[in-house]
């Protein structure tokens, strides 16, 4: 399928996936979910330039962007503001193609998620996926790269969904996670979330994902399968080599991901990329932008998006992007945005 333009942010293709793009696979659901509210799916679709058909194929490609307004759209003709909850529960790994093969017939749950990380690229390049451990508890988590993202709320729901889906897979369908940890504001309905993690979720977090215990990740997979293993990686190997080599897109990516902790360093960015720390200098200074100007433009997309998205207080946000006093932040705003935190709050957040 060719590359088209629908609009602005709207573009859809297949197989390589471009920046800003995601692969399909892991919404396939979207016309079933919608016949299950007794509503046509070609309609809905339509209105994006889209079939029904395009959903048969896990490779086809669309913008982040149009995805957000798709499944945004899909609430309001459904109602249900949980749609992307239900979308999620449908897919699993083999959503993800080759890396979902990859994953799968990894030997240990660690070495199938550290694939995951690695190689997400090649599947969604409109998110990162992130995995920390922390003493007794490892953390699997997802991050939007923009801030202008509509429906982001329905895109994580649909993200940690998938994730506990992967996690049972490897765990077993009754397991149930030790948190699940979303950064969106409470929404009206928590029932429909207790009953598919098996408990209820804390809302208004600075990061989106699920917590489980560390010891996990040794655990053997069911599904190991050397040869497989090796033909999926030579597989997500002629994908990686085929995508933009955009040593800026990159650190944006990880960048993303490590903004909000205390070791988010030159060095430790380059640690993530596998570069050393002066290549890194270096490749940044030919793209015309340096480090700390990419720092703070994650810094400020995570604020944006905590202030839209949640309801965590000004100072607690200040706290989390590394700022001491609560004033150093309103003034990094201020520059940013032209306005202090609350006054661009209560113009874009969420009702």
């Amino acid at each position: 399928m060719p590359e088209t333009t629908c609009d602005t942010g709207n573009r859809v293709g297949r197989l390589l996936v471009e920046p800003g793009m995601v692969r399909v696979g892991p919404i396939l659901a979207v016309p079933t979910v919608l016949r299950s509210f007794a509503v046509e799916p070609g309609a809905v679709l339509a209105e994006f330039g889209l079939s029904e058909e395009f959903f048969d194929d896990p490779e086809n490609t669309l913008s982040t962007a149009m995805a957000g307004r798709l499944i945004g759209r899909c609430v309001e003709r459904t109602g249900c503001d949980h749609f992307g909850l239900l979308l999620g529960q449908h897919a699993g790994a083999s959503s993800l193609g080759a890396l979902g093969y990859l994953m799968q017939s990894s030997s240990t749950v660690g070495e199938a998620l550290t694939v995951l990380a690695r190689n997400f690229e090649v599947q969604d390049q409109g998110g990162a996926v992130w995995v920390e451990v922390k003493g007794d508890h490892a953390v699997l988590g997802y991050t939007v790269l923009s801030a202008e993202v509509e429906s982001l709320d329905q895109i994580m729901a649909c993200a940690m969904a998938i994730a506990i889906n992967f996690l049972r897979s490897f765990f077993g369908p009754l397991w149930h996670p030790d948190q699940v940890l979303f950064s969106f504001a409470r929404p009206r309905r928590v029932a429909p979330f207790h009953r598919f993690f098996g408990i209820v979720p804390t809302f208004d977090m600075e990061r989106t994902g699920i917590v489980f215990q560390s010891r996990r990740l040794s655990a053997p997979t069911h599904s190991a399968d050397p040869l497989l293993h090796k033909l999926m990686a030579e597989r997500v190997r002629e994908l990686k080599q085929g995508l933009v080599n955009d040593i800026a897109g990159q650190v944006r990516r990880v960048l993303k991901t490590m903004v909000m902790s205390s070791n988010c360093s030159l060095d430790e960015v380059a640690v993530q990329i596998g570069l050393h720390r002066r290549t890194l200098s270096r490749k940044l200074a030919m793209s015309g932008i340096s480090f700390r100007e990419m720092r703070n433009a994650a810094a400020q997309e995570v604020a944006y998006q905590l202030l839209e998205n949640t309801r965590m207080p000004v100072t607690d946000i200040a706290a989390t992007l590394g700022y001491a006093e609560p004033a150093g932040f309103t003034r990094a705003f201020r520059r940013w945005s032209g306005l202090t935190p609350s006054q661009w709050r209560m113009s874009h957040q969420r009702r």
